[in-house]
């Protein structure tokens, strides 16, 4: 699985039917230090993620393997939505905290 953060929506009416149905989501890769990268995917939204969230995602035919994307044409899909991120004992990322503006990330 990879980090990312959702930075924006895919709107295709005009599309294979094996994937109407799935919400697209664009997805900003993250650095441990959730840094946003310079690198982008295309991901199926299987949780009920949104806008903003800090997300994990994979990628290949692992992103085949959740109830949503079984037997479907797509390369990648957002998993779990993550609360929090702990590295060597430190927080570097909350989402309570990020949603009540305190900063979230502090290093």
């Amino acid at each position: 699985m990879k980090l990312g953060r959702i930075v924006g929506t895919v709107v295709s009416t005009r599309k294979d039917e094996k994937i109407e149905g799935l919400k697209l989501y664009v997805v900003r890769d993250l650095s441990l230090d959730l840094q946003a990268k310079d690198s982008f995917v295309v991901a199926a939204d299987t949780v009920g993620a949104g806008l903003g969230e800090v997300v994990l995602y994979a990628t290949g035919s692992s992103a085949r393997q959740t109830r949503l994307t079984d037997r479907r044409p797509t390369d990648a899909a957002v998993m779990a939505i993550v609360d929090q991120i702990d590295i060597d004992g430190r927080l570097v990322y909350d989402k309570l905290a990020e949603s009540m503006g305190s900063g979230a990330e502090e290093g």
